[in-house]
């Protein structure tokens, strides 16, 4: 046998060139240079070896797509090398804030006033803040100045950084206007109890929300009904108060249920005018806070934060989601109860019920932190995270299904998926995390990764969650349940690898650290993509109602492509990322305005503007980058 020529050779041992391996692009291997390294005058090596191994039938059968192997064992092999004593405190370089692409590491005078809110970084570079309480990215000078020097362009603030996210609805005049309503109204009026009992009725029915939203146990929830009502309107009993305002938030937070709503459609019943009750409850929110902490109190609570957060009302979110944290620390529901609890029925009942609620507000929490960067309210060394019983048994068992047995609540959010999150903002995203050396955070970030893994193989195969998809990617499985499952999923890699954005490494072009940081923010922007193609891929499925509820998982996903686009605009996927943006605003119209009232389709708009300055932006950066290319031709 002839031995094999050179070309042969060369690509029997790699079949891209060096410089695209690491950059995870495409490479045509031609001879003597390739595309990218001809059109960037770098030598075309394939030096690397490949060690390849017959595979078995397991693994033959492992998607394609799985990466994971490798790059733990990049990050490990750099941990090993970075990680050794003194060395965790890397060396600043000095920085010019002429420079664009550098970083401050110093605060700015000119972060907006919510002081505690999370950095922005991609790449090296801080670019501003996601501001307290509402999410919207505020840019700092040095991220105005990058942005410019990247597209050429003057950044439109108005649209790119607002004064309050495009995604959250602003409610103050409409409250106003609700406040001068109420003096013709008695605001302590109670709905026509009829109309409760239709809905109470109707949630019975549906199965589904009291898998996913158990806010009430309905056998107890009959004795708060009676309360409420029992009294006269002119006085209160102790107690009374947090009675009426449980039922008024019941009804104000499970009329906006689709399919509750669909079986409430056949009983002639008039609409609810859902911010009226919103209002009225603030009248004998005084009167709850005086009582002593109750079930139900801390019912009437959650539901608030439930229908504030469906409503876009960021604001009152947090503020209900704090009331109602403290109240079950009152009550202990933080805890798994006393075993003794099963000697006595109805108190086991009440306590079980407590938990419910409990997981309830832990996985609004999480993900509020994450979604505003204020700090969660209830931290896990303070609670005690053992599963419900039965819990993994039931997660994934037809729970879009009406028809299948009631087994148990699963809850808005997989509960060890909202753990994760817990964790992530807990080592990534706290005050004391930013003090981290690159090879500190690097850790932590392969620590989570590893866990977010460990979950993903822990999700039966019918729901499992693949690390990338594509629009070439098929799931026979979607339903609501999957839209929610993936889109959390691939913001807890969004989170955890874009963590890798702040590392000096990117600044101080340590070779070392660079394959392991790259390779980590190239996962957070895979994620990100996958977000999109699989809510468009799953737009049959998605709930009428939901903007508000899902909206920030696009918005979060199309932010990192187009930092990544402005990153690497002559990179092969730049091209592929910004038809991405052009798509969005006609997919998330699609997805997203059906029978959105008349009131909100002016929110939509500024949602619509937004994506489409980023697109204008992006589309700049590539035109500008492929022009400087050809001029230093």
């Amino acid at each position: 046998m002839e031995p094999a020529s050179d070309g042969e050779s060369r690509r029997r041992t790699a079949r891209a060139c060096d410089s695209c391996y690491r950059r995870k692009i495409k490479c045509d291997a031609a001879l003597p240079q390739c595309n990218w390294c001809s059109h960037h005058n770098m030598p075309c090596t394939f030096d690397r070896v490949i060690q390849r191994k017959r595979k078995g039938p397991e693994e033959q059968a492992r998607p394609k797509v799985s990466r994971l192997s490798e790059r733990i064992s990049r990050i490990e092999q750099l941990l090993a090398e970075n990680l050794r004593g003194d060395q965790l405190s890397l060396p600043e370089s000095p920085q010019s804030l002429d420079d664009p692409t550098t970083v401050s590491n110093s605060p700015s005078t000119n972060q907006p006033p919510d002081s505690s809110s999370v950095r922005v970084h991609f790449a090296g570079k801080e670019l501003g803040v996601i501001s307290l309480l509402t999410g919207t990215p505020f840019l700092f000078p040095e991220g105005q100045e990058w942005i410019t020097a990247r597209t050429g362009q003057p950044v439109s603030l108005d649209k790119l950084s607002p004064a309050r996210a495009p995604w959250e609805k602003q409610r103050g005049q409409s409250f106003n206007n609700l406040l001068m309503n109420m003096k013709t109204l008695n605001p302590f009026e109670l709905p026509d109890l009829g109309t409760v009992r239709v809905y109470i009725e109707a949630y019975k029915r549906s199965k589904v929300m009291r898998r996913i939203f158990p806010v009430v146990d309905t056998e107890l929830f009959e004795e708060t009904v009676s309360t409420a009502y029992r009294q006269s309107l002119s006085s209160f009993t102790y107690g009374q108060a947090s009675a009426r305002v449980c039922v008024i938030a019941f009804l104000t937070f499970v009329s906006r249920l689709p399919p509750v709503n669909e079986i409430v459609g056949n009983f002639p019943i008039a609409p609810i005018d859902h911010d009226m009750l919103a209002t009225r409850i603030m009248f004998l929110m005084p009167q709850v806070l005086q009582e002593a902490a109750s079930l139900d109190s801390v019912q009437a609570m959650t539901m608030l934060t439930l229908f504030e957060l469906s409503s876009g009302n960021m604001r009152a979110t947090n503020y209900y989601a704090a009331v109602s944290a403290r109240l079950m620390f009152m009550l202990g529901g933080n805890l798994n109860g006393d075993q003794t609890f099963n000697q006595d029925p109805r108190r086991h009942q009440k306590q079980e019920q407590l938990r419910n609620l409990f997981w309830i507000c832990y996985t609004i929490d999480k993900d509020l932190a994450l979604r505003t960067g204020q700090p969660p309210t209830i931290t896990d060394e303070n609670c005690d995270l053992t599963l419900p019983v039965g819990y993994l048994d039931r997660a994934f068992l037809d729970v879009d299904d009406d028809e299948a047995p009631f087994l148990g609540p699963v809850f808005p959010f997989d509960i060890r998926l909202s753990i994760i999150k817990g964790r992530a903002h807990r080592e990534l995203y706290t005050v004391s995390s930013f003090q981290k050396s690159d090879a500190e955070l690097l850790k932590s970030i392969r620590e989570l990764d590893d866990e977010l893994e460990e979950w993903r193989l822990s999700v039966p195969p019918k729901w499992r969650p693949t690390m990338s998809f594509s629009s070439e990617t098929s799931d026979t499985n979607m339903s609501m349940h999957s839209v929610m499952l993936r889109l959390n999923y691939h913001l807890c890699m969004t989170i955890i690898h874009q963590a890798s954005g702040r590392c000096k490494a990117w600044v101080q072009g340590q070779s070392g650290m660079m394959d392991g940081v790259s390779s980590s923010m190239a996962l957070s922007v895979e994620a990100s993509r996958s977000s999109l193609c699989y809510l468009e891929a799953a737009e049959h499925v998605v709930v009428d109602g939901v903007f508000w509820t899902l909206i920030f998982y696009p918005m979060s996903a199309l932010l990192t492509i187009f930092c990544s686009i402005l990153q690497n605009p002559l990179d092969p996927h730049s091209r592929e990322d910004l038809d991405r943006l052009k798509v969005a605003t006609v997919m998330i119209d699609r997805i997203f305005s059906r029978k959105l009232p008349e009131s909100e389709l002016e929110h939509f708009k500024l949602v619509a503007d937004f994506i489409i300055e980023l697109k204008r932006l992006a589309e700049c950066a590539i035109e500008k980058a492929w022009a400087e290319q050809r001029a230093g031709q």
